[in-house]
């Protein structure tokens, strides 16, 4: 039996960040959980119709910053785990989409419940473990941020059913917001736990059904987040979770002829890749897959001489060096007027050199290591690149250590060529490259920050001149989708900053808000007429 009635989303809050401040019940509990978790070895099986399989032979998960620490062994899925996934996903699509909203957002606003409260430290801690995350950056990922996802999404989506054509006398005239017809594939990063706990739900809010590919270094993180939502009521099949090898997987579920979109936040050759093989197979879709992809960043922050130097010091270490450059929002290159650095570089290369650096467990460190081998050996050929190179000098850091785990100390590159390799290529990690520009040329400055990189997802301008701010957003209008005045460009916050960018960072539809809703939606137009004309012929038929 059903009831009717207008059941109203409760209006969302963002979920207050955690301190773990040193005596603190919360930091005790976290550590102690992280514990746990260090010793545990956990089974990580995927998830498929509801059912546990574990694939063939399984791979071992280990932490980036102890290499000899095996924290979960995890099932490795086959071609035939992977067709089940999606006929498990197509035989839960009717009733998912059948259920009411206020039941599919129910499960959702549950699940955020569940991780404020009792599964915080669980989720916080395998983050930490699997990704090498500090306790903060956890906290403000993996807990609060997808808490904040859940609950946004949830009000979102309630006021987006809202909207309705309007009316006259002759018809009822109403808007029917059909799930996608098929299923989306929904393809995570190891960055963010919060984007790999968005990515599946958004669409599946929506009444979607999804196969789930998170990566490899999150499944620690994405066991537990699947096991969250069922105990807040997902009903099987609605999200299955395959892992294993991403190009495989990939091949496979992109040659199905129910695919109906793709939610993806990963490097922008794979989403190339995956458009391409869109295109290719386009003929054979049920109908057009829906293509929505946050892609890479080389983020900007431009001074200007009027700019507050502490503030911008602390900008670039934070934007620069938190999880260890690993944000696709992260300060990767700067322009700073050279009188200003002069007086700037030695005090910013010694708060970098300064840093501390290690295990995740110990509280005390602000960065932890970067993923794994390729982001390790990355890194290094960039730094010993800046290294041997005459237009660039490493002012601070450089140095790289394996021996425990991949670790690559905080580095500024100071450069004298505006069209230095790093100011251009997409890192990924704990290096920034500074260009000094001729004082007086701001405008040129912003012009060259512009046409530098191909991408445009973040970016910020530092200046207390008003001028100048007014003119930044002018020049930078499209070089970034998330544009920060006097602050860092990492950092947006669901409900307050929707992120997403153009050009070579994706499709800017805007996670954390209505706008990526939207596009796991169908429309419907529904036209009832009250009293249907029963002559064919129109007045203008008669004699005169």
């Amino acid at each position: 039996m059903s009831a009717d009635g207008h059941f109203r989303v409760p209006k969302p809050y963002n979920e207050p960040v955690r301190a773990y401040e040193p005596g603190s019940p919360h930091r005790a509990s976290l550590k102690a959980r992280l514990a746990e978790l260090t010793d545990a070895r956990t089974e990580i099986p995927m998830v498929i119709g509801g059912e546990r399989r574990n694939g063939g032979q399984p791979g071992s998960l280990t932490a980036p910053h102890r290499h000899e620490l095996v924290i979960a062994e995890y099932a490795i899925g086959k071609p035939p785990d992977v067709e089940a996934a999606i006929e498990a996903a197509l035989a839960a699509r009717a009733a998912w989409a059948r259920t009411p909203f206020e039941a599919r957002a129910a499960v959702f606003l549950r699940a955020a419940a569940l991780l404020a409260g009792p599964w915080r430290d669980t989720v916080n801690a395998a983050t930490m473990l699997g990704q090498s995350k500090t306790a903060h950056q956890a906290e403000i990922d993996a807990a609060c941020e997808l808490i904040d996802f859940w609950r946004y999404n949830a009000f979102f989506a309630d006021e987006l059913l809202a909207q309705q054509p309007a009316n006259d006398a002759t018809a009822w005239n109403r808007l029917e917001y059909r799930p996608l017809e098929g299923f989306v594939f929904a393809v995570t990063p190891f960055n963010f736990t919060s984007i790999m706990g968005n990515l599946p739900t958004a669409p599946a809010l929506l009444g979607n059904v999804v196969v789930f590919k998170p990566a490899t270094q999150t499944l620690l993180a994405a066991h537990f987040l699947m096991r969250l939502l069922e105990e807040a009521g997902l009903p099987p099949g609605v999200i299955n979770l395959v892992s294993g090898s991403a190009a495989e997987i990939s091949e496979q579920v992109l040659a199905h002829p129910d695919l109906a979109g793709i939610h993806f936040t990963g490097s922008t050759g794979v989403f190339h890749e995956m458009w391409k093989r869109v295109g290719q197979r386009i003929d054979g879709y049920r109908s057009y897959p829906r293509l929505v992809g946050e892609t890479g960043g080389k983020d900007f922050v431009v001074a200007h001489e009027s700019a507050d130097v502490a503030a911008l010091r602390t900008a670039l270490v934070r934007g620069a060096f938190e999880y260890q450059g690993q944000k696709c929002s992260a300060a990767s290159r700067a322009y700073v007027p050279a009188a200003m650095w002069k007086s700037l570089q030695p005090e910013l290369a010694a708060e970098v050199d300064g840093i501390r650096q290690g295990d995740v467990a110990d509280f005390r460190n602000f960065m932890g290591a970067v993923i794994d081998r390729g982001a390790f050996e990355k890194h290094r050929a960039a730094i010993e690149f800046a290294r041997t190179s005459k237009e660039a000098r490493i002012i601070a850091g450089g140095e790289t250590d394996d021996s425990v785990g991949w670790f690559v100390r905080p580095t500024v590159v100071e450069t004298t060529d505006p069209g230095f390799r790093l100011l251009k290529e997409e890192l990924f990690g704990p290096i920034l490259t500074v260009y000094p520009y001729p004082d007086g040329r701001f405008e040129e400055t912003l012009d060259l920050c512009d046409r530098t990189s191909p991408y445009g997802l973040t970016g910020a301008v530092f200046a207390t001149d008003r001028s100048a701010i007014t003119l930044a957003a002018d020049k930078l209008r499209n070089a970034a989708g998330n544009f920060y005045v006097n602050d860092k460009p990492t950092g947006a916050v669901v409900g307050l900053q929707p992120f997403g960018g153009g050009r070579a960072s994706g499709t800017n539809d805007k996670a954390g808000s209505f706008l990526n809703l939207i596009r796991w939606i169908s429309a419907r137009a529904i036209k009832e007429t009250y009293v249907p004309p029963a002559d064919y012929r129109y007045p203008f038929m008669a004699e005169e």
